[in-house]
């Protein structure tokens, strides 16, 4: 088989780059390890920049997003029972995020993929890309019994943390940077009403908590606990009692339970590899960078890769600019390293890391700083709604 764009990978990023490109009549094939069932089973994150709507705009698979999905304005950070509200549209000049679930984006550019004709492999195995560094890169993987080969221009590593894309360049290529935190996230997912429109960022002194949600009758909820917990030892009862203590006593008092339909914990970490190219391939996403999910930051970076790399190709194939292929890690790194940052920063304020410590008094200080004038507010905002995606020229 031959092709102009080998993506190892299919979720959102992996699609979506699949669905842009297929849009300029850019052929490429996407392969996967895992059924599609697998991959619309993994809850995710759902608060969406508005850059990643208008590239989905773009890519033609908007439609049930504009329609289903939440267009927020603000999103509240509550300290110790009193609340704050960050206005993103006033503080950023009419810019806003959308709640819509990575579940559904999955959803919908899998259909959008089916309706293409684009060949994909699910269930493949043993995909190796090799030859990287030449001109003629190449990708084999087995599927029903038979090896297959795949010839192409470019490759792009869409395959997440445990993929086998970051895995295959050599030894001492990469440079890692990692910041493992000491504590995650256990989240539930329960089809209660939400407790507040808005997202609501709690700081409590029993820890952090998430109030989020998918759609005005299914919640996501979340709360920090030690990196060494088991989902095991929390019951549905267990967790609504933690979750409710950390909440201000309104939003406690509005609270819904109701029965867990996913239960999971995360731990929290960040990790960059540097560069995100080894030749003729490009890492996207979580193949690149993991950041914790305080700032809303993992699917949203995932976006500004695969436009960095959409951009590219584009010149590459209709303008023969093929100088720009060797720029897509200088480019996409400077994106990455403000989200990783930004990330970074809220969940230094935003959690206990050590009780009563010195630097836990700092991180108080620095979130009551930020808090307290508009001036301050607005580089929060507007770095919550999405810096700029960077012109490639």
């Amino acid at each position: 088989m031959k092709t102009q764009v080998a993506i190892i990978g299919s979720g959102p990023s992996g699609l979506l780059l699949g669905q842009l490109l297929n849009s300029q009549g850019i052929d490429n094939i996407i392969l996967d390890r895992v059924s599609p069932d697998y991959i619309l089973g993994r809850i995710r994150a759902g608060v969406i920049e508005q850059g990643f709507v208008e590239l989905m705009k773009e890519a033609g698979v908007a439609e049930r997003m504009l329609r289903e999905g939440e267009i927020h304005h603000e999103v509240e950070i509550a300290v110790h029972g009193e609340y704050h509200t960050i206005n993103l549209t006033e503080l950023t000049g009419g810019k806003s995020v959308t709640v819509y679930g990575q579940t559904e984006i999955t959803h919908d550019l899998m259909d959008a993929r089916n309706a293409s004709g684009q060949l994909s492999f699910y269930e493949a195995e043993n995909v190796m890309p090799h030859d990287m560094k030449s001109d003629k890169p190449y990708v084999t993987f087995e599927k029903d019994g038979e090896t297959h080969r795949i010839d192409c221009d470019y490759i792009a590593g869409c395959d997440g943390f445990h993929g086998v894309c970051r895995e295959s360049i050599p030894k001492g290529v990469l440079t890692e940077y990692e910041r493992v935190y000491p504590f995650g996230w256990l989240g539930l997912l329960s089809d209660t009403p939400p407790v507040n429109f808005e997202l609501i960022y709690v700081k409590s002194d029993e820890g952090f908590a998430l109030c989020s949600k998918r759609s005005e009758t299914r919640s996501r909820y979340y709360v920090q606990v030690p990196l060494d917990e088991k989902v095991e030892n929390w019951s549905d009862d267990r967790f609504w009692e933690e979750f409710k203590r950390r909440l201000p006593e309104d939003a406690a008092d509005r609270l819904v339970t109701g029965p867990s339909i996913e239960k999971s914990i995360a731990p929290l970490r960040s990790f960059v590899v540097e560069p995100m190219q080894y030749g003729q391939m490009f890492l996207l996403g979580d193949a690149a960078h993991i950041v914790p999910p305080t700032g809303a930051k993992g699917l949203n970076l995932a976006a500004s890769d695969v436009n960095t790399l959409y951009r590219i190709l584009l010149k590459t194939y209709k303008e023969g600019r093929t100088d720009l292929t060797a720029r897509y890690s200088e480019i996409a790194l400077r994106r990455v390293w403000h989200g990783v940052r930004f990330s970074w920063w809220m969940t230094n304020m935003l959690h206990h890391f050590y009780r009563d410590s010195i630097e836990d008094k700092i991180r108080d200080s620095e979130l009551n700083f930020f808090l307290a004038s508009e001036h301050r507010r607005r580089i929060l905002a507007e770095q919550y709604v999405g810096l700029p995606y960077e012109d490639i020229e």
